[in-house]
């Protein structure tokens, strides 16, 4: 396995819990069999997680690189603010921080994450050229009031937000599940394919379980 990390040498503690969560999601990986057989792509991708914990002001952001045969290749890490704006910053700038040419494709986990904290998926797949697929497992219908109940000072910009992250698509995986995506860069098709190829058992992609799983990893460490 290419274990490549990206080392912060100004951090010894930071290069340190990293480390921890790669050799806990290593053990994990090995244990659930996530071999070659799964999935049979060409290329490298991007998946990026989040978790949140009750009292903080920052949600924690985590990025795996995986292969063609979901082998980790790569981690990268970031904060989100809660309640904030500035998730789709984060993630452009965690991807800028991997600087590596050979990412096909980014998974999301979530489009509205850390308390209502947008992710523009139309802008991250402009600004790096690449298909972007945000992914939800819940129906909804709509959290305008939602927001007005949460943001009573701010709530018409948050819902201009909202209103620009479009309608989202409901596919069926072969496992019989549903999923809901807003999509940029690749069409219906293509994103249910992928997820098809990526996805082994119930409705969680396992790039994405395992990237919630380093993210909860970093939580408990307090990264």
């Amino acid at each position: 396995m290419n274990k490549k990390i990206i080392e912060d040498k100004s951090d010894a503690d930071f290069y340190r819990r990293v480390m921890q969560a790669y050799y806990i999601l290593d053990t994990v990986r090995i244990f659930k069999k996530l071999g070659p057989a799964v999935l049979k792509l060409i290329y490298q991708n991007l998946i990026v997680g989040t978790i949140i914990s009750q009292d903080s002001k920052k949600s924690v952001l985590s990025g795996i690189v995986m292969s063609t045969d979901l082998v980790i290749d790569g981690f990268v890490m970031g904060h989100s603010t809660v309640g904030g704006d500035d998730a789709t910053d984060a993630i452009l700038s965690m991807y800028e921080k991997l600087d590596r040419a050979d990412i096909s494709f980014l998974l999301i986990s979530g489009i509205i994450i850390s308390s209502y904290n947008m992710i523009d998926v139309k802008r991250i797949s402009e600004k790096i050229g690449l298909p972007v697929i945000a992914i939800t497992h819940d129906e909804s219908d709509g959290i305008e009031d939602a927001i007005k109940h949460h943001f009573p000072d701010s709530y018409k910009s948050k819902l201009a937000e909202y209103s620009k992250l479009g309608s989202r698509e409901k596919i069926t995986l072969h496992t019989s599940h549903n999923l809901y995506i807003r999509n940029e860069g690749c069409t219906v098709l293509e994103a249910k394919q992928l997820l098809d190829k990526v996805t082994s058992q119930g409705s969680i992609p396992e790039p994405l379980r395992i990237a919630q799983l380093l993210a909860n990893t970093l939580l408990k460490a307090k990264f």
